[in-house]
């Protein structure tokens, strides 16, 4: 542990990344900017090309950035795994989607597991990022590193440490997180500490890999719950003709007790809507049964359909039908000013609309196409004379960059599921 843990204070370590995506690519140019070499690790062929290119495919991370540390060779990309056998510290923050039941997919953490155990040599430290369930480092990870005779604590070392990334937080990032770190022994965590207190400024060490995964969960289940809590109260709300964000602007007025969680079209992106099934799954593997888990994801996948209802009462009190209307969607990726679609509510909403005849047609300046089941289409730009043909405009990614001014003048209807209208009274401005 001596000779490893000296590297890394003096920044000879060689630092590796795999998995170059919104999580790897910006803790990689951390460690860059420490002053650390590093390698980045990517199985996909064309991020590989693009990072070489010094071309930036992360919202969060300029390409000149890249450029910079790629020409100078302080930042290095491929997609050899073989390179992993020259690194002393290697970050690990593959995907970790859910099969089709909901279920957790480990393929990509087992597959990165089997390369390295493949070149795993003594004195090297391996912290795993990706979002899972508790026991996966120790019962998952560890046995598969463990198989060639090497001890951890001794050997090698391995911890975990949850990704916070929030793509598109322009006041948070990498450096500004804290970090928290569990490793399968206490040299595990004092290695892992050690090396992210050189590029974040607050490190939490927990007692084990277990707490630390289940840290994670407990964050994004928790912001999964009250939004739907926030969800239900918004349907509630319109029932009693109250308008719920003018009750929610007026609850965070109290200073104790509350915090303020806002409804919206649905949840997307890869953490919120996926981590707490990661939680409920365990669970029943251990013979337990997470109500509010359960419920909250009930609540959370129907808010598409509430949605689409919405603006079918909306055309209704216009005297039109949803079936050959003209319905224009701002705003699909699954969250303000980020250029991600994954899980994104919009896909939903706009497949419902289609699937009951509505003529379907969308603008994101982040969202250049969209090919999802038999939905294919092409952002449009914003104008008076597209919106003016519209029977309906409804806005579900409130982008800061969209001109909300000329929305409000040149559409006929609109559905606004984010209150991005604010203050703004209007009789053809209908609200979640």
């Amino acid at each position: 542990m001596g000779e490893l843990l000296e590297k890394i204070k003096t920044k000879k370590a060689k630092i590796g990344i795999v998995g170059l995506g919104y999580v790897g690519l910006p803790l990689a140019l951390e460690f860059v900017r420490s002053g650390y070499c590093v390698t980045g690790i990517d199985k996909n062929k064309e991020r590989v090309e693009s990072l070489k290119k010094g071309t930036s495919y992360v919202i969060d991370v300029k390409s000149e950035d890249i450029a910079q540390f790629i020409e100078k060779g302080l930042f290095r990309v491929t997609d050899d795994t073989s390179v992993l056998s020259t690194l002393d510290a290697i970050s690990i923050c593959v995907p970790t989607p859910l099969t089709k039941t909901k279920d957790p997919d480990m393929s990509y953490i087992i597959n990165v597991s089997q390369e390295v155990k493949n070149y795993l040599h003594k004195e090297q430290l391996f912290i795993l990022e990706s979002t899972t369930y508790p026991g996966t480092t120790e019962e998952l990870v560890l046995p598969m590193l463990a198989e060639g005779g090497l001890t951890v604590g001794k050997d090698f070392y391995l911890a975990f440490s949850p990704e916070r990334i929030d793509p598109g937080n322009k006041r948070y990032s990498v450096k500004n997180i804290p970090k928290v770190i569990g490793g399968v022994t206490q040299q595990c965590t004092e290695l892992a500490s050690c090396l992210y207190s050189h590029i974040v400024e607050t490190i939490i060490p927990v007692s084990s890999p277990k707490v630390a995964e289940m840290v994670k969960l407990l964050e994004n289940t928790f912001r999964n719950v009250n939004i739907a809590l926030a969800n239900e109260i918004a349907i509630m709300s319109e029932r009693l003709g109250i308008d719920v964000w003018e009750v929610i602007d007026a609850a965070k007025t109290k200073p104790f007790g509350f915090m303020s969680f806002y409804p919206g079209p649905g949840l997307g992106g890869h953490c919120i809507p996926i981590d707490p099934l990661y939680l409920s799954w365990v669970a029943k593997k251990n013979g337990f049964e997470l109500r509010f888990i359960a419920l909250a994801d009930q609540i959370n996948s129907a808010m598409p359909e509430f949605v689409v209802e919405k603006i079918a009462d909306a055309l209704n009190d216009a005297e039109k039908s949803v079936r050959g209307s003209s319905i224009h969607i701002v705003g699909v990726a699954y969250k303000k000013d980020v250029d991600d679609l994954r899980e994104s509510p919009a896909l939903e909403i706009m497949n419902i609309l289609r699937s009951k005849g509505a003529k379907i047609t969308y603008t994101d300046p982040y969202i250049a196409e969209i090919n999802y089941h038999e939905l294919n289409a092409k952002s449009k730009p914003l104008s008076k004379e597209l919106l003016s043909k519209m029977d309906c405009t409804v806005i579900v990614t409130d982008h800061s960059n969209f001109d909300y001014n000329l929305l409000v003048s040149n559409s006929k209807l609109i559905v606004d599921t984010r209150n991005a209208l604010k203050g703004i009274n209007k009789k053809h401005i209908v609200r979640l």
